[in-house]
Parts: C-alpha cells; structure tokens; sequence
C-alpha cells in the first residue's frame, strides 16, 4: 500500500492525521536534520499501521516534506 504523507517537523507533539483524501498529515517532534525526521516517521508509521519498521520505505522525497511511503502490509 502506498500513502502520500506530509511531515511537519518540530512540533510539541506526536500526531498523524488523515486526510479526506487518504494522505496523511504526520506532526513529529524531531528536526529535519541527519534524518532524525524519517526515523521517526517510520517508528510512528509502523505503530500505526502494527508492522515492523523495516517493512516501510520511503519511496519518494527523503529530503521533502511531501513523502511517498509504501507500507509492506502482507503477512
């Protein structure tokens, strides 16, 4: 399954929203800096979704706030 995910980085809380288009708006607390952002992007992502971490990747704009992620969800 692929998901189209905005980030927003810095804030006081951890959140995923999702939108009325099935994108995903993903609030982290980390920065953007040395892909602390991404980690944990995909930590969030694979408590939501119970997979493990390593079945997530993204697929498009890693250094983006506009993400592409596929999540592996076949058992």
């Amino acid at each position: 399954m692929q998901r189209r995910v905005k980030v927003k980085p810095n804030c006081k809380q951890q959140k995923i929203e999702e939108q009325s288009d099935g994108s995903l708006t993903v609030k982290l607390k980390s920065p953007p800096v040395d892909g602390k952002a991404n980690e944990e992007l995909i930590k969030l992502l694979a408590e939501k979704f119970k997979v493990s971490k390593s079945r997530i990747s993204i697929k498009s704009g890693l250094s983006s706030r506009q993400k592409l992620i596929e999540i592996d969800t076949d058992n």
